[in-house]
Protein backbone atom coordinates (compact mmCIF):
# COMPACT_ATOMS: atom_id res chain seq x y z
CA UNK A 1 0.00 0.00 0.00
CA UNK A 2 1.52 3.03 -1.10
CA UNK A 3 0.27 5.18 2.43
CA UNK A 4 4.22 4.90 3.26
CA UNK A 5 5.12 8.25 0.94
CA UNK A 6 4.29 11.53 1.85
CA UNK A 7 3.23 13.56 -1.10
CA UNK A 8 4.03 17.07 -1.01
CA UNK A 9 1.68 18.07 -4.51
CA UNK A 10 -2.00 18.65 -4.10
CA UNK A 11 -3.49 15.10 -3.71
CA UNK A 12 -7.03 14.49 -6.17
CA UNK A 13 -9.88 13.87 -4.56
CA UNK A 14 -10.35 10.76 -2.56
CA UNK A 15 -6.43 10.07 -2.90
CA UNK A 16 -6.21 10.99 0.66
CA UNK A 17 -6.96 7.14 1.35
CA UNK A 18 -4.08 6.09 -0.19
CA UNK A 19 -1.65 8.33 0.31
CA UNK A 20 -0.11 9.86 3.40
CA UNK A 21 -0.72 13.68 3.46
CA UNK A 22 2.38 16.05 5.01
CA UNK A 23 1.26 18.46 7.77
CA UNK A 24 3.42 21.09 5.84
CA UNK A 25 1.34 20.89 3.01
CA UNK A 26 -1.81 20.74 4.71
CA UNK A 27 -3.95 23.84 5.80
CA UNK A 28 -5.57 24.55 9.12
CA UNK A 29 -7.33 27.46 11.12
CA UNK A 30 -3.74 28.61 12.40
CA UNK A 31 -2.63 29.77 8.38
CA UNK A 32 -6.03 32.25 8.32
CA UNK A 33 -4.12 35.45 7.66
CA UNK A 34 -4.19 38.89 9.49
CA UNK A 35 -7.22 39.93 6.62
CA UNK A 36 -8.82 36.68 7.03
CA UNK A 37 -8.96 37.14 10.88
CA UNK A 38 -10.61 40.78 10.36
CA UNK A 39 -13.30 39.25 8.54
CA UNK A 40 -13.69 36.78 10.87
CA UNK A 41 -14.33 39.39 13.48
CA UNK A 42 -16.10 41.86 11.42
CA UNK A 43 -18.55 38.89 10.68
CA UNK A 44 -19.26 38.07 14.35
CA UNK A 45 -19.86 41.77 15.43
CA UNK A 46 -22.37 41.70 12.85
CA UNK A 47 -23.91 38.90 14.35
CA UNK A 48 -23.20 40.21 18.06
CA UNK A 49 -24.92 44.04 17.01
CA UNK A 50 -28.12 43.35 14.45
CA UNK A 51 -28.37 39.82 14.23
CA UNK A 52 -28.77 37.94 18.02
CA UNK A 53 -30.61 41.14 19.42
CA UNK A 54 -33.82 40.49 16.62
CA UNK A 55 -33.70 36.64 16.91
CA UNK A 56 -37.19 36.81 18.75
CA UNK A 57 -38.52 39.38 15.61
CA UNK A 58 -37.03 37.34 12.71
CA UNK A 59 -38.62 34.20 14.18
CA UNK A 60 -41.92 36.08 14.33
CA UNK A 61 -41.28 36.38 10.32
CA UNK A 62 -41.70 40.45 10.70
CA UNK A 63 -42.73 42.37 7.43
CA UNK A 64 -39.88 43.21 6.20
CA UNK A 65 -37.35 42.44 8.58
CA UNK A 66 -34.95 39.75 7.36
CA UNK A 67 -34.73 41.95 3.95
CA UNK A 68 -33.30 44.68 5.64
CA UNK A 69 -31.16 42.78 7.35
CA UNK A 70 -29.52 41.11 4.48
CA UNK A 71 -29.62 44.77 3.16
CA UNK A 72 -27.31 45.65 5.76
CA UNK A 73 -25.01 42.69 5.36
CA UNK A 74 -24.75 43.45 2.03
CA UNK A 75 -23.47 46.75 3.01
CA UNK A 76 -20.32 45.13 4.84
CA UNK A 77 -19.47 43.55 1.49
CA UNK A 78 -20.73 39.68 3.47
CA UNK A 79 -23.09 39.04 0.43
CA UNK A 80 -20.31 39.43 -2.00
CA UNK A 81 -17.41 38.04 -0.16
CA UNK A 82 -16.15 35.38 -3.47
CA UNK A 83 -18.03 37.60 -6.06
CA UNK A 84 -15.50 38.87 -8.26
CA UNK A 85 -14.90 42.95 -8.12
CA UNK A 86 -15.92 43.70 -11.79
CA UNK A 87 -19.23 42.01 -11.05
CA UNK A 88 -19.56 44.55 -7.32
CA UNK A 89 -18.03 41.91 -4.85
CA UNK A 90 -15.01 41.87 -2.83
CA UNK A 91 -13.33 38.84 -5.10
CA UNK A 92 -11.94 36.95 -1.56
CA UNK A 93 -10.34 33.27 -2.11
CA UNK A 94 -12.24 30.13 -1.27
CA UNK A 95 -11.18 30.07 2.35
CA UNK A 96 -12.25 33.51 3.10
CA UNK A 97 -15.76 32.61 1.52
CA UNK A 98 -15.71 29.47 3.62
CA UNK A 99 -14.74 31.50 6.95
CA UNK A 100 -17.09 33.87 6.20
CA UNK A 101 -19.91 31.29 6.76
CA UNK A 102 -18.35 29.44 9.78
CA UNK A 103 -18.42 33.05 11.73
CA UNK A 104 -22.14 34.04 10.44
CA UNK A 105 -23.29 30.16 11.36
CA UNK A 106 -24.60 31.49 14.65
CA UNK A 107 -27.25 33.75 13.41
CA UNK A 108 -30.36 30.51 13.70
CA UNK A 109 -32.56 31.93 10.76
CA UNK A 110 -30.75 34.66 9.38
CA UNK A 111 -27.51 32.34 8.73
CA UNK A 112 -29.95 30.02 6.30
CA UNK A 113 -31.20 33.31 4.65
CA UNK A 114 -27.71 34.46 3.37
CA UNK A 115 -26.32 31.34 2.87
CA UNK A 116 -29.32 30.60 0.69
CA UNK A 117 -29.03 33.90 -1.00
CA UNK A 118 -25.16 33.65 -1.27
CA UNK A 119 -25.35 30.31 -2.69
CA UNK A 120 -27.73 28.59 -4.36
CA UNK A 121 -29.57 31.90 -4.78
CA UNK A 122 -26.73 33.41 -6.45
CA UNK A 123 -23.98 30.52 -7.67
CA UNK A 124 -25.96 29.21 -10.75
CA UNK A 125 -26.62 32.73 -12.33
CA UNK A 126 -22.46 33.45 -11.51
CA UNK A 127 -21.19 30.21 -13.11
CA UNK A 128 -23.45 29.23 -15.52
CA UNK A 129 -25.10 32.74 -16.64
CA UNK A 130 -24.59 34.64 -20.00
CA UNK A 131 -22.23 38.08 -19.85
CA UNK A 132 -26.14 39.70 -20.17
CA UNK A 133 -27.67 37.47 -17.16
CA UNK A 134 -24.32 38.12 -14.75
CA UNK A 135 -24.15 41.37 -15.71
CA UNK A 136 -28.04 42.21 -14.99
CA UNK A 137 -28.13 40.54 -11.63
CA UNK A 138 -25.06 39.42 -9.64
CA UNK A 139 -24.24 43.02 -8.90
CA UNK A 140 -27.73 43.79 -7.37
CA UNK A 141 -27.24 39.91 -5.42
CA UNK A 142 -24.04 40.88 -4.42
CA UNK A 143 -25.08 44.55 -2.57
CA UNK A 144 -28.70 42.69 -1.14
CA UNK A 145 -30.56 45.19 -3.48
CA UNK A 146 -32.28 42.16 -4.86
CA UNK A 147 -32.84 38.59 -3.01
CA UNK A 148 -31.67 35.32 -4.41
CA UNK A 149 -33.67 31.64 -4.07
CA UNK A 150 -33.78 28.21 -5.85
CA UNK A 151 -36.21 26.36 -7.08
CA UNK A 152 -35.66 22.57 -7.19
CA UNK A 153 -37.74 20.20 -4.84
CA UNK A 154 -40.92 19.09 -6.20
CA UNK A 155 -43.82 17.46 -3.59
CA UNK A 156 -42.84 14.66 -5.25
CA UNK A 157 -39.13 14.96 -5.77
CA UNK A 158 -36.84 15.74 -3.31
CA UNK A 159 -33.95 13.51 -3.51
CA UNK A 160 -34.35 12.09 -6.60
CA UNK A 161 -34.65 15.80 -8.35
CA UNK A 162 -34.31 14.48 -11.76
CA UNK A 163 -37.75 13.03 -11.03
CA UNK A 164 -39.20 16.71 -11.34
CA UNK A 165 -42.65 17.17 -13.01
CA UNK A 166 -42.59 21.07 -13.84
CA UNK A 167 -42.44 21.75 -17.29
CA UNK A 168 -41.37 24.32 -19.72
CA UNK A 169 -43.23 24.76 -23.48
CA UNK A 170 -41.73 27.03 -26.28
CA UNK A 171 -44.19 29.71 -27.41
CA UNK A 172 -45.32 29.17 -30.93
CA UNK A 173 -43.52 33.16 -31.62
CA UNK A 174 -40.30 31.85 -29.98
CA UNK A 175 -39.92 34.36 -27.82
CA UNK A 176 -40.89 32.71 -24.32
CA UNK A 177 -41.21 29.34 -22.43
CA UNK A 178 -44.53 28.51 -20.61
CA UNK A 179 -43.69 26.65 -16.92
CA UNK A 180 -46.12 25.29 -14.94
CA UNK A 181 -45.84 23.14 -12.16
CA UNK A 182 -45.44 23.74 -8.36
CA UNK A 183 -42.01 23.71 -6.44
CA UNK A 184 -41.49 23.34 -2.25
CA UNK A 185 -39.58 24.16 0.56
CA UNK A 186 -38.33 27.42 -1.17
CA UNK A 187 -35.87 29.03 1.34
CA UNK A 188 -36.17 32.94 0.97
CA UNK A 189 -38.97 32.31 -1.76
CA UNK A 190 -41.10 34.61 0.17
CA UNK A 191 -39.38 37.67 -0.17
CA UNK A 192 -36.67 36.66 -2.84
CA UNK A 193 -36.42 38.75 -6.34
CA UNK A 194 -34.50 36.39 -8.35
CA UNK A 195 -35.50 32.66 -8.67
CA UNK A 196 -32.99 30.18 -10.47
CA UNK A 197 -35.93 26.86 -11.60
CA UNK A 198 -35.63 24.12 -13.44
CA UNK A 199 -37.65 22.66 -15.24
CA UNK A 200 -38.33 20.37 -18.07
CA UNK A 201 -38.37 20.97 -21.54
CA UNK A 202 -39.98 18.73 -24.21
CA UNK A 203 -40.98 16.34 -21.35
CA UNK A 204 -37.74 15.31 -20.48
CA UNK A 205 -34.57 18.17 -21.15
CA UNK A 206 -34.13 19.60 -17.63
CA UNK A 207 -33.11 23.14 -17.69
CA UNK A 208 -33.17 26.04 -15.43
CA UNK A 209 -34.41 29.04 -15.69
CA UNK A 210 -34.24 32.97 -14.14
CA UNK A 211 -37.04 33.96 -12.72
CA UNK A 212 -38.24 37.06 -11.61
CA UNK A 213 -40.95 38.30 -9.06
CA UNK A 214 -43.89 39.75 -11.28
CA UNK A 215 -43.59 37.37 -14.00
CA UNK A 216 -47.50 36.81 -15.20
CA UNK A 217 -48.65 33.33 -14.27
CA UNK A 218 -45.63 33.18 -11.31
CA UNK A 219 -46.97 33.07 -7.57
CA UNK A 220 -46.17 32.09 -4.47
CA UNK A 221 -47.93 29.75 -1.24
CA UNK A 222 -47.86 31.19 2.16
CA UNK A 223 -45.09 30.71 4.67
CA UNK A 224 -44.82 27.31 5.72
CA UNK A 225 -45.16 26.49 9.70
CA UNK A 226 -41.71 24.77 10.34
CA UNK A 227 -40.29 23.07 13.48
CA UNK A 228 -37.48 25.31 13.23
CA UNK A 229 -35.55 27.90 11.73
CA UNK A 230 -38.69 29.52 12.03
CA UNK A 231 -37.33 32.92 10.56
CA UNK A 232 -36.68 31.44 6.92
CA UNK A 233 -38.86 31.89 4.84
CA UNK A 234 -40.19 29.19 3.39
CA UNK A 235 -43.16 28.76 0.64
CA UNK A 236 -44.23 26.96 -2.50
CA UNK A 237 -43.70 28.38 -6.01
CA UNK A 238 -46.61 27.86 -8.28
CA UNK A 239 -46.19 28.82 -12.21
CA UNK A 240 -49.40 29.01 -14.40
CA UNK A 241 -48.84 29.27 -17.97
CA UNK A 242 -46.09 31.83 -16.84
CA UNK A 243 -43.77 33.61 -19.68
CA UNK A 244 -40.39 33.30 -18.88
CA UNK A 245 -38.36 35.10 -21.91
CA UNK A 246 -35.71 32.57 -23.81
CA UNK A 247 -32.80 34.75 -22.53
CA UNK A 248 -33.26 33.71 -19.31
CA UNK A 249 -32.42 29.96 -19.95
CA UNK A 250 -29.68 29.76 -17.64
CA UNK A 251 -26.71 27.07 -18.94
CA UNK A 252 -27.78 25.06 -21.94
CA UNK A 253 -31.16 23.10 -22.56
CA UNK A 254 -31.18 19.94 -21.20
CA UNK A 255 -28.12 20.45 -18.90
CA UNK A 256 -29.62 22.24 -15.49
CA UNK A 257 -28.52 18.76 -13.99
CA UNK A 258 -25.12 19.79 -14.59
CA UNK A 259 -25.94 23.38 -12.04
CA UNK A 260 -27.79 21.25 -9.99
CA UNK A 261 -25.18 19.06 -8.78
CA UNK A 262 -22.29 21.10 -9.28
CA UNK A 263 -23.99 23.78 -7.28
CA UNK A 264 -24.46 20.97 -4.45
CA UNK A 265 -20.53 20.63 -3.59
CA UNK A 266 -20.16 24.02 -3.11
CA UNK A 267 -22.87 23.93 -1.02
CA UNK A 268 -22.19 20.61 1.30
CA UNK A 269 -18.99 22.43 2.29
CA UNK A 270 -20.38 25.51 2.74
CA UNK A 271 -23.24 24.04 4.96
CA UNK A 272 -20.18 22.60 7.01
CA UNK A 273 -18.78 25.70 7.70
CA UNK A 274 -22.55 27.31 8.97
CA UNK A 275 -23.04 24.59 10.98
CA UNK A 276 -20.14 24.39 12.58
CA UNK A 277 -20.23 28.20 13.69
CA UNK A 278 -24.16 27.52 15.09
CA UNK A 279 -22.05 24.65 17.12
CA UNK A 280 -19.26 26.90 18.54
CA UNK A 281 -22.06 29.67 19.63
CA UNK A 282 -24.17 26.28 21.10
CA UNK A 283 -21.15 25.43 22.93
CA UNK A 284 -20.30 28.97 24.47
CA UNK A 285 -23.62 28.76 25.80
CA UNK A 286 -23.24 25.41 27.45
CA UNK A 287 -20.51 26.80 28.85
CA UNK A 288 -21.54 29.80 30.16
CA UNK A 289 -25.00 27.85 31.74
CA UNK A 290 -22.62 25.23 33.51
CA UNK A 291 -20.29 27.62 35.19
CA UNK A 292 -23.58 30.00 36.30
CA UNK A 293 -26.02 26.84 37.60
CA UNK A 294 -25.27 26.00 40.63
CA UNK A 295 -26.25 22.38 41.97
CA UNK A 296 -25.17 20.99 45.70
CA UNK A 297 -23.82 24.43 45.88
CA UNK A 298 -21.07 24.68 43.54
CA UNK A 299 -21.38 25.37 39.38
CA UNK A 300 -22.19 21.96 37.47
CA UNK A 301 -19.32 22.80 35.13
CA UNK A 302 -17.60 21.16 37.99
CA UNK A 303 -19.58 18.32 38.00
CA UNK A 304 -17.11 15.22 36.03
CA UNK A 305 -20.46 14.35 33.86
CA UNK A 306 -20.90 17.90 32.55
CA UNK A 307 -17.01 18.26 31.92
CA UNK A 308 -17.23 15.12 29.80
CA UNK A 309 -19.88 16.56 27.68
CA UNK A 310 -18.46 20.10 27.05
CA UNK A 311 -14.99 18.46 26.17
CA UNK A 312 -16.67 15.64 23.39
CA UNK A 313 -18.37 18.70 22.06
CA UNK A 314 -14.93 20.80 22.02
CA UNK A 315 -13.56 17.68 20.41
CA UNK A 316 -15.84 17.02 17.60
CA UNK A 317 -16.58 20.68 16.60
CA UNK A 318 -12.29 21.35 16.52
CA UNK A 319 -12.25 18.20 14.40
CA UNK A 320 -14.26 18.94 11.72
CA UNK A 321 -13.23 22.17 11.67
CA UNK A 322 -10.09 20.47 10.85
CA UNK A 323 -11.26 18.84 8.07
CA UNK A 324 -13.59 21.66 6.93
CA UNK A 325 -10.46 24.22 6.24
CA UNK A 326 -8.28 21.18 4.93
CA UNK A 327 -10.77 20.71 1.97
CA UNK A 328 -11.50 24.05 1.60
CA UNK A 329 -7.67 24.58 0.41
CA UNK A 330 -7.24 22.04 -1.72
CA UNK A 331 -10.49 23.51 -3.54
CA UNK A 332 -9.22 26.81 -3.47
CA UNK A 333 -5.72 25.62 -4.78
CA UNK A 334 -7.32 23.22 -7.40
CA UNK A 335 -9.12 26.34 -8.60
CA UNK A 336 -5.99 28.26 -9.48
CA UNK A 337 -4.64 25.31 -10.99
CA UNK A 338 -7.45 25.21 -13.28
CA UNK A 339 -7.68 28.98 -14.08
CA UNK A 340 -3.96 28.83 -14.77
CA UNK A 341 -3.98 26.01 -17.22
CA UNK A 342 -6.51 28.18 -19.12
CA UNK A 343 -9.83 27.37 -17.76
CA UNK A 344 -12.31 30.16 -17.64
CA UNK A 345 -13.10 31.58 -14.32
CA UNK A 346 -16.84 29.88 -13.91
CA UNK A 347 -15.04 25.94 -14.81
CA UNK A 348 -12.09 26.96 -11.72
CA UNK A 349 -13.84 26.80 -9.00
CA UNK A 350 -17.07 24.75 -9.63
CA UNK A 351 -14.07 21.83 -11.15
CA UNK A 352 -12.63 22.09 -8.33
CA UNK A 353 -15.22 21.29 -6.48
CA UNK A 354 -16.34 18.65 -8.07
CA UNK A 355 -12.76 17.11 -7.66
CA UNK A 356 -13.33 17.40 -4.36
CA UNK A 357 -17.12 16.06 -4.15
CA UNK A 358 -16.79 13.26 -2.29
CA UNK A 359 -15.07 15.23 1.18
CA UNK A 360 -17.39 18.11 0.24
CA UNK A 361 -20.35 15.02 1.03
CA UNK A 362 -18.11 13.38 3.83
CA UNK A 363 -17.90 17.66 5.40
CA UNK A 364 -22.01 17.80 5.14
CA UNK A 365 -22.46 14.76 7.19
CA UNK A 366 -19.97 15.31 9.77
CA UNK A 367 -20.71 18.59 10.12
CA UNK A 368 -24.65 18.09 10.33
CA UNK A 369 -24.09 15.30 12.58
CA UNK A 370 -21.53 17.26 15.05
CA UNK A 371 -24.17 20.10 15.54
CA UNK A 372 -26.99 17.93 16.35
CA UNK A 373 -24.64 16.12 19.27
CA UNK A 374 -23.61 19.76 20.29
CA UNK A 375 -27.26 21.42 20.66
CA UNK A 376 -28.58 18.24 22.17
CA UNK A 377 -25.75 17.61 24.79
CA UNK A 378 -26.10 21.82 25.29
CA UNK A 379 -29.92 20.70 26.36
CA UNK A 380 -29.18 18.04 28.39
CA UNK A 381 -26.34 20.71 30.47
CA UNK A 382 -29.38 23.00 30.99
CA UNK A 383 -31.86 20.60 32.23
CA UNK A 384 -35.05 21.55 32.23
CA UNK A 385 -34.22 25.39 31.39
CA UNK A 386 -32.83 24.15 28.09
CA UNK A 387 -36.26 23.19 27.60
CA UNK A 388 -37.82 26.47 27.58
CA UNK A 389 -37.78 29.31 24.64
CA UNK A 390 -36.16 31.78 27.60
CA UNK A 391 -32.68 30.05 26.72
CA UNK A 392 -31.30 29.95 22.79
CA UNK A 393 -29.88 26.44 23.70
CA UNK A 394 -33.78 25.44 22.83
CA UNK A 395 -33.33 27.43 19.54
CA UNK A 396 -30.42 26.03 18.72
CA UNK A 397 -31.60 22.52 19.02
CA UNK A 398 -34.88 23.12 17.03
CA UNK A 399 -32.96 25.13 14.51
CA UNK A 400 -30.26 21.99 14.08
CA UNK A 401 -32.43 19.53 12.34
CA UNK A 402 -32.84 20.51 9.40
CA UNK A 403 -29.23 20.27 8.26
CA UNK A 404 -29.12 16.45 8.22
CA UNK A 405 -32.20 16.76 5.16
CA UNK A 406 -30.32 20.42 3.39
CA UNK A 407 -28.43 20.25 0.73
CA UNK A 408 -29.29 15.68 0.28
CA UNK A 409 -30.00 14.03 3.04
CA UNK A 410 -26.98 12.53 5.09
CA UNK A 411 -28.10 8.91 3.80
CA UNK A 412 -27.77 10.26 0.29
CA UNK A 413 -24.37 11.57 0.96
CA UNK A 414 -22.89 8.69 2.65
CA UNK A 415 -24.25 6.61 -0.31
CA UNK A 416 -22.43 9.04 -3.01
CA UNK A 417 -19.24 9.05 -0.83
CA UNK A 418 -18.63 5.36 -1.59
CA UNK A 419 -20.36 5.46 -4.91
CA UNK A 420 -17.97 8.08 -6.14
CA UNK A 421 -14.91 6.84 -4.36
CA UNK A 422 -15.70 3.13 -6.50
CA UNK A 423 -16.98 5.16 -9.87
CA UNK A 424 -13.11 7.05 -9.72
CA UNK A 425 -11.66 3.51 -9.17
CA UNK A 426 -13.16 1.94 -12.08
CA UNK A 427 -12.58 5.02 -14.16
CA UNK A 428 -9.13 4.71 -13.65
CA UNK A 429 -8.77 8.41 -11.69
CA UNK A 430 -8.28 6.70 -8.21
CA UNK A 431 -6.37 3.57 -7.91
CA UNK A 432 -7.71 1.76 -4.98
CA UNK A 433 -7.00 -1.92 -6.44
CA UNK A 434 -3.76 -1.76 -6.29
CA UNK A 435 -4.04 -0.40 -2.23
CA UNK A 436 -7.02 -3.19 -1.62
CA UNK A 437 -4.51 -6.01 -3.07
CA UNK A 438 -1.75 -4.80 -1.35
CA UNK A 439 -4.03 -4.87 1.94
CA UNK A 440 -5.11 -8.42 1.48
CA UNK A 441 -1.45 -9.68 0.76
CA UNK A 442 -0.44 -8.23 3.85
CA UNK A 443 -3.30 -10.25 5.31
CA UNK A 444 -1.78 -13.19 4.19
CA UNK A 445 1.57 -12.78 4.90
CA UNK A 446 3.28 -12.77 8.34
CA UNK A 447 3.45 -9.95 10.44
CA UNK A 448 6.15 -7.61 10.03
CA UNK A 449 7.91 -7.65 13.90
CA UNK A 450 10.87 -4.66 12.75
CA UNK A 451 11.50 -1.88 15.18
CA UNK A 452 8.67 0.48 15.66
CA UNK A 453 8.94 3.64 14.82
CA UNK A 454 9.88 6.22 17.56
CA UNK A 455 9.50 9.41 16.40
CA UNK A 456 7.07 12.03 16.96
CA UNK A 457 3.58 10.85 16.32
CA UNK A 458 4.43 7.68 14.80
CA UNK A 459 1.46 5.41 16.73
CA UNK A 460 -0.73 8.00 15.66
CA UNK A 461 0.31 7.65 11.78
CA UNK A 462 0.15 4.18 12.03
CA UNK A 463 -2.94 4.20 13.41
CA UNK A 464 -4.59 6.14 10.36
CA UNK A 465 -2.47 3.90 7.91
CA UNK A 466 -4.43 1.07 9.43
CA UNK A 467 -7.42 2.59 9.53
CA UNK A 468 -7.46 3.31 5.95
CA UNK A 469 -6.15 -0.34 5.64
CA UNK A 470 -9.59 -1.42 7.20
CA UNK A 471 -11.53 0.38 4.53
CA UNK A 472 -9.29 -0.72 1.74
CA UNK A 473 -10.08 -4.22 3.09
CA UNK A 474 -13.80 -3.98 3.46
CA UNK A 475 -14.55 -2.01 0.28
CA UNK A 476 -12.08 -4.39 -1.84
CA UNK A 477 -14.02 -7.45 -0.59
CA UNK A 478 -17.36 -6.05 -0.83
CA UNK A 479 -16.84 -5.26 -4.53
CA UNK A 480 -15.27 -8.57 -5.07
CA UNK A 481 -18.03 -10.30 -3.89
CA UNK A 482 -21.07 -8.32 -4.47
CA UNK A 483 -19.76 -6.90 -8.06
CA UNK A 484 -22.88 -4.71 -9.21
CA UNK A 485 -25.34 -5.69 -6.76
CA UNK A 486 -23.26 -3.41 -4.30
CA UNK A 487 -24.79 -0.72 -5.42
CA UNK A 488 -28.46 -2.59 -4.26
CA UNK A 489 -26.81 -2.82 -0.79
CA UNK A 490 -27.28 0.40 0.97
CA UNK A 491 -26.51 -0.64 4.50
CA UNK A 492 -22.41 -1.58 3.99
CA UNK A 493 -22.07 1.05 1.57
CA UNK A 494 -22.95 3.27 4.47
CA UNK A 495 -20.96 1.36 6.92
CA UNK A 496 -17.95 2.07 4.55
CA UNK A 497 -18.92 5.75 4.54
CA UNK A 498 -18.97 5.71 8.04
CA UNK A 499 -15.33 4.42 8.22
CA UNK A 500 -14.41 6.96 6.05
CA UNK A 501 -15.75 9.93 7.75
CA UNK A 502 -14.22 8.68 10.82
CA UNK A 503 -10.94 8.65 9.19
CA UNK A 504 -10.42 11.22 6.82
CA UNK A 505 -11.74 13.58 10.38
CA UNK A 506 -9.13 12.07 11.87
CA UNK A 507 -6.34 12.08 10.42
CA UNK A 508 -7.03 15.99 9.62
CA UNK A 509 -6.94 16.57 13.50
CA UNK A 510 -3.59 14.47 13.50
CA UNK A 511 -2.33 16.68 10.67
CA UNK A 512 -3.35 19.84 12.30
CA UNK A 513 -1.68 18.88 15.94
CA UNK A 514 1.56 17.45 13.72
CA UNK A 515 1.70 21.04 12.00
CA UNK A 516 0.87 22.87 15.22
CA UNK A 517 3.71 21.39 16.82
CA UNK A 518 6.09 21.67 13.74
CA UNK A 519 5.29 25.31 14.34
CA UNK A 520 6.02 25.38 17.85
CA UNK A 521 3.99 28.81 18.24
CA UNK A 522 0.78 27.70 20.01
CA UNK A 523 1.02 27.93 23.87
CA UNK A 524 -1.95 25.51 24.49
CA UNK A 525 -0.54 22.78 22.07
CA UNK A 526 -1.07 19.90 25.02
CA UNK A 527 -4.99 20.80 24.87
CA UNK A 528 -5.28 20.01 21.07
CA UNK A 529 -3.12 17.34 21.42
CA UNK A 530 -5.22 15.94 23.51
CA UNK A 531 -8.51 16.45 21.40
CA UNK A 532 -6.79 14.59 18.90
CA UNK A 533 -6.24 11.65 20.83
CA UNK A 534 -9.30 11.87 22.26
CA UNK A 535 -10.93 11.62 18.69
CA UNK A 536 -8.57 9.22 17.41
CA UNK A 537 -9.51 6.70 20.03
CA UNK A 538 -13.16 6.92 19.45
CA UNK A 539 -12.49 6.67 15.65
CA UNK A 540 -11.23 3.49 15.83
CA UNK A 541 -13.50 1.93 17.73
CA UNK A 542 -16.35 3.60 15.31
CA UNK A 543 -14.57 2.02 12.82
CA UNK A 544 -14.33 -1.44 14.27
CA UNK A 545 -17.50 -1.48 14.66
CA UNK A 546 -19.00 -0.27 11.21
CA UNK A 547 -16.06 -2.84 9.51
CA UNK A 548 -17.60 -5.62 11.84
CA UNK A 549 -21.58 -5.02 10.50
CA UNK A 550 -20.45 -4.89 7.02
CA UNK A 551 -17.92 -8.16 7.06
CA UNK A 552 -20.84 -10.05 9.26
CA UNK A 553 -23.42 -9.21 6.39
CA UNK A 554 -21.63 -10.11 3.07
CA UNK A 555 -19.34 -13.33 4.41
CA UNK A 556 -19.54 -16.09 6.60
CA UNK A 557 -17.06 -18.97 7.55
CA UNK A 558 -13.41 -19.03 7.06
CA UNK A 559 -13.35 -16.40 4.79
CA UNK A 560 -15.71 -14.09 7.72
CA UNK A 561 -13.18 -14.71 10.82
CA UNK A 562 -10.26 -13.71 8.25
CA UNK A 563 -11.14 -10.77 7.55
CA UNK A 564 -12.41 -10.11 11.48
CA UNK A 565 -9.11 -10.81 12.35
CA UNK A 566 -7.55 -8.23 9.51
CA UNK A 567 -10.33 -5.81 11.23
CA UNK A 568 -8.87 -6.46 14.91
CA UNK A 569 -5.49 -6.13 13.76
CA UNK A 570 -6.11 -2.52 12.13
CA UNK A 571 -7.60 -1.33 14.82
CA UNK A 572 -5.56 -2.02 17.83
CA UNK A 573 -5.33 1.06 20.12
CA UNK A 574 -2.60 1.55 23.08
CA UNK A 575 -4.27 2.59 26.44
CA UNK A 576 -5.57 6.26 26.75
CA UNK A 577 -6.78 7.76 29.72
CA UNK A 578 -9.31 9.97 28.14
CA UNK A 579 -11.20 10.81 31.28
CA UNK A 580 -8.14 13.15 32.18
CA UNK A 581 -7.67 13.81 28.50
CA UNK A 582 -11.24 15.48 28.49
CA UNK A 583 -11.17 16.92 32.16
CA UNK A 584 -7.90 18.91 30.67
CA UNK A 585 -10.26 20.22 27.66
CA UNK A 586 -13.41 20.89 29.52
CA UNK A 587 -11.22 22.82 32.50
CA UNK A 588 -9.57 24.96 29.39
CA UNK A 589 -13.25 26.05 28.64
CA UNK A 590 -14.94 26.60 31.62
CA UNK A 591 -11.58 28.85 32.56
CA UNK A 592 -12.02 30.86 28.91
CA UNK A 593 -16.19 30.97 29.82
CA UNK A 594 -16.53 29.36 26.46
CA UNK A 595 -15.81 27.87 23.03
CA UNK A 596 -11.81 29.26 23.23
CA UNK A 597 -10.02 26.73 20.50
CA UNK A 598 -10.06 27.71 17.76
Amino acid sequence: MSTSTITSSLLKGGEWLIKESNPTDTFTPEDFNEEQEMVKEMCVQFLQTEILPVMDRIDSLEKGLMPSLMEKAGEQGLLGTAIPEELGGLGKDFVTGTLVNEALGGGFSFSVALAAHTGIGTLPILYFGTPEQKNKYIPKLASGEWKGSYGLTEPNSGSDALGAKTTATLSTDGKQYILNGQKCWITNGGFADVFTVFAKIDGDKFTAFIIERGMEGFTQGSEEHKMGIKGSSTVQLYFQDCKVPVENVLGEIGKGHIIAFNILNIGRLKLCAAVLGGAKLALTDSVVYANTREQFNKPIATFGAIKHKLAEMAIRIWSSESALYRTAKWIEDKEKELIAAGKPFNEGLLGAAEEYAIECAILKVEGSEVLDFVVDEGVQIHGGNGFSDEYSISRSYRDSRINRIFEGTNEINRLLTVDMMLKRAMKGKLDLMTAAMAVSKELMSIPDFAKEDDSAFAAEKKSIIDMKKGILMVAGTAVQKLMMNLQNEQEILMNIADMAIVTFTAESALLRVMKMTQKNTHASIAIYTDMMHCYLYDAIDKLNKAGKEAINSFTEGDEQRMLLLGLKRFTKTPSFNSKEARRRIADKLISDNKYSLS
